[in-house]
């Protein structure tokens, strides 16, 4: 049964609406109500981004994901809390504020012709490609040291993570020969941050890492951008090269980066064609699972890519939970499900159907993902035997099988029991990243999806597969981020922030604070405006 199949069918779910709504920025701090209390240790930023604005003038995105990116700060301090907000001052927002309409393309929405334009003018601009858009509204990262916000395109931007201000604009192929980055890089301890990016020519379309390098002592005396000394580390060649995958995060161990090339493919002739044809970005992608998941095994030390073949069933991830090496073996957590035909899905127009049955049949037609180990011998060569499970780790029921010389089969062990499917799947994992990320670890915080949006925070231990739950009726929580307690000596020793927000009632958003350990909440920072369901966020220790 597939992923989905396994989840129980939703029946009278109330309406999202509310939560896809464009609301207004709060550039000035303002204080919240605390109830409870929140921790006197908690000194920093809470910081997130999501679309918050959804139309201009009389034109109306059609995608969720189109949204002009708003970037949240929730600011704790001794105790207290204070909220401010602000539009991400992107090229794509002041063009579209200035005409009062949809002048650049989204990833769901394609950008109209000027109508002032002669029909001639108006015509041939159909056959120009559209700019990427630096609507960079999915996460905020980190290059040397500075914030950014990012998307999917070759466009950051970078901000400055006390005021939320805008900064310049960078262009990833100014620095490097990738045409687009992920919104979720991975850091070292060493300071250094990976990511990866597209290429294509005439040699064929490429999935390459990147590595950008630690802050040097006098960056921090600069307020400009800085990605000098990024390069490729390695270029993975598409198995398909008119049809590659797509990617929104990858892997990352001590020692290894594993890329997932999954069976949602990009239609590259469809890509260069979509403006002629007056389709927008979300068409050019396809759930084809007639093609395998290959995992592209590398050493992130050496750049040099395994000459091992790595595969499993087809099915589709987006968010992986963490990755790490053990007795020659290379455990992988990721959210996974059995059908990719979701990513377009998210239009405004099926987000704001109504309550019952409309409602229902959209999220009932969504795919679940749900948590999964694969398990990657790292130990495979000439010697090693044909269809024999590899996998030799205690308790593992992930197996591992050589097939010919080169290649390994792979399924993987569900990382759950049952109890998960009430709770309709989960995504948004979230670990203590800075102590654990390409370490053995025992948890990860998610968001459980018993609606088309989050509706319940969970709390998994990975050895016991056992559940811990936050879940109110009506109430819809942001994805969950780890804070460790200063003097932590124990993985869960510290507080996950979530910001809940409802449908019910206007102005009722808060700030939740639960104790890691026990998944109870310590208290809540109630603020008095409006905020939409957003993407990514993190904390910022500096305040």
């Amino acid at each position: 049964m597939s992923s989905r199949q396994r989840c129980p069918q939703a029946n009278g779910l109330e309406r999202l609406a509310p939560l896809v709504h464009s609301v207004e920025e709060t550039p000035d701090p303002i204080p919240t109500t605390i109830k409870g209390t929140i921790p006197t240790w908690i000194n920093g930023s809470f910081l997130r981004n999501g679309p918050g604005k959804f139309e201009f003038g009389k034109d109306r995105y059609t995608h969720w994901f189109d949204g002009m990116a708003m970037m949240h700060r929730f600011h704790i301090c001794e105790g207290n809390v204070t909220y401010s907000s602000r539009f991400l001052r992107s090229d794509s927002y002041v063009q579209n504020s200035e005409k009062n309409r949809i002048v650049v393309s989204e990833f769901g929405t394609l950008a109209m012709p000027d109508p002032c334009k002669n029909i001639f003018a108006r015509f041939f601009s159909r056959f120009q490609i559209p700019k990427a858009t630096d609507n960079a509204s999915v996460n905020f990262v980190k290059y040397k040291g500075d914030y950014y916000v990012s998307t999917e395109t070759n466009y950051m931007r970078r901000v400055d993570p006390q005021s939320l201000e805008t900064k310049e604009k960078v262009d990833w192929s100014q620095y490097i020969a990738v045409n687009s980055a992920t919104a979720h890089p991975h850091y070292d301890r060493e300071g250094a941050t990976y990511n990866m990016g597209n290429s294509y020519g005439k040699g064929g379309f490429f999935y390459n890492i990147i590595r950008v390098p630690p802050p040097e002592d006098k960056a921090a005396t600069e307020d400009s951008a800085d990605l000098t000394g990024a390069k490729v580390i390695c270029s993975i060649r598409a198995a398909e090269p008119r049809k590659p995958s797509y990617y929104h995060s990858f892997v990352m161990s001590e020692n290894y980066i594993v890329f997932i090339e999954q069976p949602i493919k990009l239609d590259l002739l469809k890509f260069m064609l979509y403006r002629i044809q007056g389709k927008s970005f979300h068409k050019v992608m396809t759930w084809e699972p007639q093609y395998q998941t290959n995992f592209h095994l590398v050493n992130r030390h050496t750049g040099k890519e395994s000459e091992v073949k790595y595969q499993a069933a087809p099915m589709f991830t987006l968010h992986q939970i963490n990755a790490y090496e053990d007795n020659g073996f290379l455990v992988m957590d990721m959210c996974c499900g059995d059908d990719g035909e979701v990513i377009g899905d998210f239009t405004l127009e099926n987000l704001r159907r109504d309550s019952g049955e409309e409602m229902d049949k959209f999220y009932n037609s969504l795919c679940r993902n749900l948590p999964r180990r694969y398990v990657l011998p790292l130990t495979v060569d000439e010697q090693t035997p044909l269809d024999q499970n590899l996998v030799t780790l205690n308790n593992s029921k992930a197996t591992a099988k050589k097939t010919k010389p080169g290649e390994v089969y792979m399924t993987h062990e569900e990382l759950h029991d049952d109890e998960l499917l009430q709770y309709g799947g989960l995504e948004f994992p979230q670990i203590n990243y800075d102590r654990y990320n390409g370490r053995p670890y025992r948890y990860f915080y998610s968001c459980g999806f018993g609606h088309v949006f989050s509706d319940s925070l969970l709390k998994m231990d990975v050895h016991t597969k056992e559940l811990k739950v936050w879940r109110y009726p009506g109430l819809y929580p942001s994805e969950p981020v780890f804070v460790a307690s200063p003097k932590a000596t124990e993985e869960d020793d510290g507080v996950v922030l979530s910001v809940i927000i409802t449908p019910r009632e206007e102005k009722s958003t808060f700030l939740l604070v639960l104790d890691a350990k026990t998944f109870t909440e310590l208290g809540r920072a109630e603020v008095p405006v409006n905020i939409p369901y957003g993407t990514h966020g993190v904390f910022n220790e500096m305040g």
